[in-house]
């Protein structure tokens, strides 16, 4: 998936009829805030980019993994340091008393080892390659031990302190559990699935034949990057057998990828599966514990489909799996028998655009199924039960996920947007009594949260734009039992010191040419009356994200508006959360809708009294980075200056299950890819550009960057760049992240200079 921009990360004046803002009180409201507000602080510190990137971390602890232990009295975290907040080590908290311990201190329990290539792969999909220590973590069904992988090999972690070394091989270990029941911590080693015994340390292969194009318990790349699926075996709940993908990349296009470092090149023959060529072949297969009795699943006649999800029901007598075609227009539930294979449609999800996925699948004792579904155009909760259809909630709003579900009381618990687009809160309705939904968390925060297996307690993580992320146990009717971290924004917190020059973050919306209202946000320096000031316009504008919301935005922004900068972030048409009519804009028109608003939020900038209209600079990385080429293009002359980082420019170069999504078939759709592409319209580009990618990208190939340059030298269009040696998509590196920006703000310096103008 195309990343968000992590950093937080023109239209011509005679446009600005067509653009309609919701009311004009709201640009008189900051206007009138122009007249009032004092000056900043002439004795208040201001941040650095150092600082902003440098330990401790500036926005408080940021815990990662937190889960209940099986008995619930132990809550644990993988916690960053201090001194070293990219390194995480494995934590304990007991709710009751308040007491903290460190289980597990990654300095001292690991090898520091090398990584092998394919777990350094897995990380860069979840865009984790900067974190250092523990990444994940798993509790025995027992609650004695906890499976913790450190440096590639594994160890099993006691909670007197005791660490016990499970493996010791070169190759590395993937993918490592605890079986549902505590017998067997299962992992992947050389391409095939291994189980041992935790009792006797005994070790075994369930699969054999693993090697070279075949592997086994692994999600493919594009399950991995696009579809959120982490992993390719599943245990039964009673242990007794293992569902294993297998899958051979062999139909797979090699690419011939140039890692280039700082001190050398290699190059990497890479099966890529870029739109219009073959995917791997995925089989499915159940096999027993001891890796006998090997069973075939039927996934149907037709092999080029995608494998998305893999679920057992309670019992352990079926599977179920979800089956999605190529085009990503259907989506059918299968029922697979566990014993011999065969398969069951159930139900099936259809769209004229893209079916999406989801992760909010229940099976319940009764046999009915829990199941989030798009269909009335919005996602929403369904209890499906022998073929028929209760819909659990309605309404123009977004279910995000199911969060937790009681079964004693039929109670349903699950995380949406419907008090506001712009938070996020977790809320509850009961199976008896459709649509007649409680709101759990506070409103004012954007919210997320995880519960128990018996949906009890709840582990809430909250933030706004004025505090940062706090987190905190609760139980199930949202009442706070204890503090995992408050994070107050008091004397001792690494914040304090800016304090006196945080800005507030304001939000409004303007209209899109179709009437959609586009939500914004925006920060500004505390203006003064008669001075315009430059702006730094942020976008991401792909899909499946949101940009605007009322959560804490880190220090970044502030050090940007400390510079003397607006920032600005709009979502456009194609955005996250809002519904499919709102989202499948883009479907065949990449680039289109979504410059468009874009567009209209420049030519909304430049209304306002406090902006200076020709000081306006675009921002975006990754998808935010196409766009920012494409809003050059369209719009020559409109922007002072643009931004692209790790930009697609042909998406004939992107992989297949992102791209067709959303622009079809390369070799039936021709011509939405041409009008999708970037580099045809490059040519058209005026405005002074930088360009910014990694030099080992192996999501959004450094080949996308190489053939902007060569289309522009070719065209005579300058331009600058900065390639970054051995980074792939995102930079993990803190002292990277920094060098990034500081070059992006000297580049915009430079071609707009700083301060204000006006009297």
């Amino acid at each position: 998936m195309l990343s968000a921009p992590e950093f937080v990360s023109g239209c011509n004046k005679n446009k600005m009829g067509s653009i309609m803002v919701k009311g004009l009180l709201l640009s008189s409201a900051l206007a009138a805030l122009a007249a009032v507000q004092p000056a900043q602080a002439a004795d208040a510190p201001g941040l650095t980019l150092e600082r902003v990137f440098a330990s401790p971390d500036i926005n408080g602890p940021s815990p990662r993994a937190l889960r209940l232990s099986p008995d619930g009295s132990l809550l644990t975290v993988l916690r960053n340091r201090a001194d070293e907040k990219e390194r995480y080590d494995l934590w304990a908290l007991d709710p009751a008393s308040g007491a903290w311990r460190m289980l597990v201190d990654s300095s001292k329990v690991g090898t520091g080892a090398e990584l092998s290539e394919a777990e350094k792969m897995q990380r860069e999909r979840l865009r984790s390659g900067g974190i250092k220590g523990i990444l994940t973590y798993d509790w025995t069904a027992d609650g004695k031990a906890i499976l913790v992988p450190l440096d590639g090999d594994l160890y099993l972690a006691g909670l007197d302190g005791a660490v016990r070394r499970l493996t010791n091989t070169p190759e590395g270990e993937l993918n490592p559990i605890v079986s549902p029941r505590g017998s067997f911590v299962s992992f992947v080693r050389g391409q095939n699935l291994f189980v041992t015994d935790i009792a006797t340390g005994a070790e075994r292969a369930l699969t054999g034949d693993g090697g070279g194009t075949v592997h086994w318990g692994e999600a493919e790349f594009v399950a991995q990057e696009e579809m959120d699926r982490r992993t390719g075996y599943w245990w039964s709940p009673d242990e007794r057998h293992v569902a294993v993908e297998r899958f051979d990349e062999a139909p797979v296009g090699v690419v011939s990828r140039a890692a280039i470092g700082a001190e050398g090149t290699r190059v990497y023959d890479q099966r890529y599966p870029a739109a219009g060529t073959p995917n791997v072949l995925v089989e499915l297969y159940v096999v027993k514990a001891d890796g006998s009795g090997r069973i075939k699943v039927d996934l149907g006649g037709n092999p080029d489909i995608y494998l998305t999800r893999v679920n057992w029901l309670p019992d352990g007598s079926a599977l179920l799996v979800q089956r999605m075609s190529r085009d990503q227009k259907r989506l059918d539930m299968l029922r697979v028998d566990a014993a011999t294979g065969a398969a069951t449609l159930l139900f099936s999800e259809t769209s004229d655009h893209w079916v999406n996925l989801g992760d909010s699948l229940r099976p319940l004792k009764d046999g009915s199924l829990i199941w989030w579904s798009q269909r009335d155009g919005y996602g929403h909760l369904y209890r499906w039960n022998k073929g028929r259809w209760t819909q659990l909630t309605k309404g123009a709003w977004e279910v995000s996920g199911l969060v937790g579900v009681d079964e004693a009381r039929g109670r349903i618990y699950f995380s949406g947007n419907k008090d506001s687009v712009l938070e996020r809160q977790l809320y509850a309705v009961d199976i008896a009594r459709p649509n007649a939904i409680s709101r759990i968390t506070e409103p004012g925060w954007w919210t997320t949260a995880t519960m128990d297996g018996a949906a009890s307690r709840i582990i809430v993580s909250r933030s706004n734009p004025d505090q940062p992320t706090q987190t905190y146990l609760a139980d199930a009717a949202g009442k706070r039992l204890a503090w995992v971290s408050e994070n107050p924004l008091d004397a001792a917190h690494p914040y304090a010191p800016f304090l006196a020059s945080h800005e507030p973050t304001r939000f409004g919306t303007l209209k899109a040419a179709d009437g959609s209202t586009l939500h914004w946000k925006m920060i500004t320096p505390r203006l003064e009356p008669g001075k315009r000031y430059p702006v730094l316009f942020e976008h991401y504008g792909g899909p499946h994200s949101q940009q605007v919301s009322r959560n804490w935005g880190g220090a970044l922004h502030q050090y940007i508006v400390d510079r003397g900068y607006i920032v600005f972030v709009l979502d456009n048409r194609g955005s996250a959360n809002r519904g499919t009519a709102f989202e499948g804009q883009i479907y065949h028109a990449m680039g289109g809708v979504e410059v468009q608003d874009q567009l209209a939020g420049a030519a909304w900038l430049k209304s306002q009294p406090f902006v200076d209209a020709d000081r306006i600079a675009t921002y975006g990385w990754s998808y935010g980075g196409y766009m920012t080429l494409k809003m050059l293009a369209a719009a020559p002359g409109a922007f002072a200056a643009g931004v692209a980082g790790a930009p697609v420019t042909k998406w004939e170069l992107y992989d297949t299950f992102y791209t067709e999504r959303y622009l079809g078939d390369p070799g039936k759709d021709v011509e939405s890819y041409a009008r999708s592409n970037a580099l045809a319209d490059a040519d058209r580009i005026v405005d002074p550009l930088l360009l910014i990618h990694g030099m080992a990208d192996d999501n959004v190939l450094f080949e996308n960057s190489t053939a902007l340059m060569a289309r522009m030298q070719l065209g005579g269009k300058p331009f600058e760049t900065m390639v970054y040696p051995g980074q792939t998509h995102s930079f993990g590196d803190p002292r990277l992240r920094a060098h990034t920006w500081m070059t992006i703000l000297n580049f915009l310096d430079a071609k707009m200079g700083r301060g204000t103008t006006g009297e």
